[in-house]
């Protein structure tokens, strides 16, 4: 079974739409919208052709009407597009995004599936990155043999046990220094992780043409280019929480900076 595994899509239609990979099934990661300000076609692709998909925490925001008000990095360019995501999402679309689940288990190749934007333990805003460790607490309980996350927009293969941790990248705002669209494909047992060039300009055009302050385009336009984080890395209205995890509830757990959040 050839299975094609999709994340953190993000509005960038140019990127999704390049993306003509031979499939039996399509998985869908979370985070269709924000970001990039094409949120349409996308959400209307992953509803006609993901058989699976769940919401993630840019979803559920948008689908909630909630603001986000980051002063810097992700968070404050997540705020600003989120005002362009309404103004280009109906009612349908968002209500689409609000439906979504959070989790999905599925039997495929003869293997326990789980699909989950973040993390089992909080299926929404857990940032855990290629840690071993980090994961097989978070798996002790977990009754899977794949489990499929994005999130954390770098892409991943990791063993955990008897397990397999499965980070397809992302679609459409990739963090890991590499620009190009990232994905996965499951294939009898076997995982590749696939990069694309995409027509970045096209998204750079949207951008540019927008309503977003000046800032906003400079740093939209870097993270794009350049497929890495904005502002140096950092969100000055967040705390910074190391791999040794608190209970504060966001938590980032073995991350390579702290720009690789949203």
């Amino acid at each position: 079974m050839r299975i094609l595994i999709l994340a953190d899509i993000h509005g960038n239609w140019p990127a999704l739409r390049t993306i003509r990979e031979p499939h039996d099934l399509c998985v869908f990661l979370g985070d269709l919208v924000d970001y990039a300000l094409n949120p349409g076609p996308c959400v209307d692709w992953v509803r006609q052709y993901c058989q699976i998909a769940v919401r993630g925490n840019h979803d559920h925001a948008a689908a909630q009407r909630a603001q986000t008000n980051g002063r810097s990095g992700f968070k404050y360019l997540s705020g600003l597009t989120r005002q362009i995501t309404w103004e280009k999402l109906n009612r349908e679309q968002l209500r689409f995004l609000g439906t979504l689940p959070t989790m999905r288990w599925a039997t495929l190749d003869h293997r326990r599936f789980l699909f989950v934007h973040a993390t089992p333990t909080d299926p929404l805003d857990e940032y855990v990155y290629d840690d071993p460790e980090a994961w097989a607490r978070r798996l002790e309980r977990v009754e899977a043999d794949v489990i499929c996350v994005g999130h954390t927009h770098i892409p991943f293969v990791l063993p955990v046990g008897n397990k397999l941790v499965i980070n397809p990248g992302s679609v459409g705002q990739p963090r890991d220094g590499d620009p190009r669209l990232s994905y996965a494909i499951w294939q009898d047992g076997r995982v590749e992780i696939k990069r694309l060039e995409y027509p970045v300009e096209e998204v750079i055009a949207e951008i540019q043409a927008s309503s977003l302050p000046d800032l906003a385009k400079r740093l939209s336009i870097e993270a794009f280019r350049t497929g890495a984080g904005v502002l140096n890395g950092v969100d000055q209205n967040e705390p910074k929480i190391s791999s040794s995890e608190t209970n504060s509830p966001v938590a980032v757990v073995g991350a390579a900076n702290d720009s690789a959040r949203g």
